[in-house]
């Protein structure tokens, strides 16, 4: 386990982690500005399921997936859930190294602290269940099943529940990351 924490620990520098930073950001924001609302314009200003993080139902999907119509169902499988096949990857890596990165400058990095450091690629890997669970339901379209729905949106709300717990725990190392540069400094 120690070489694994020194792996990791040989990776986590501050150039590594702003670049991964900036890919996921870049990716995050052509969705946030370009694909998402293309969808909303298609659906009528439909939220997709994707930023539903209290889950959805039978109903509320076969609305979305019929207000798409033919083009948005395409522009969503062509375009919204390739990129978003891309952003959960770096989306859990950036994020990873961020929370490793501030652990090692509490001198939290050799404690069990470090296995927060997993909770975005937990969410990364609900959102590629919820990412897929949508593939299979937009190619069913409009034979979904209530299961299918069902299955996918507990990946919607599990990969919500993930990502939350993450960056609760993120904004708590942060403040404790502050509070030592500030006693730092008023002890100098």
């Amino acid at each position: 386990m120690n070489s694994f924490k020194n792996s990791i620990s040989n990776n986590v520098k501050g150039g590594r982690v702003l670049l991964f930073f900036i890919l996921s950001s870049i990716v995050y924001a052509v969705m946030i500005f370009v694909t998402i609302p293309k969808l909303f314009h298609y659906s009528n200003g439909m939220k997709i399921l994707d930023i539903m993080p209290f889950g959805y139902s039978y109903q509320y999907v076969t609305q979305l997936f019929t207000d798409l119509g033919i083009n948005g169902r395409s522009f969503y499988l062509n375009y919204q859930i390739p990129l978003d096949m891309v952003y959960p990857f770096l989306f859990g890596l950036s994020y990873f190294y961020i929370m490793a990165y501030f652990l090692q400058k509490i001198d939290q990095w050799k404690s069990p602290f470090l296995y927060l450091s997993f909770l975005p690629f937990i969410g990364a890997l609900f959102d590629y269940f919820e990412n897929i669970g949508t593939i299979v339901m937009l190619h069913n379209y409009p034979n979904s099943s209530h299961v299918a729905v069902q299955i996918n949106s507990f990946f919607t709300i599990s990969k919500s529940i993930f990502i939350s717990i993450y960056f609760i725990t993120l904004i708590m190392v942060l403040i404790i990351f502050g509070i030592k540069k500030v006693s730092k400094i008023i002890n100098y």
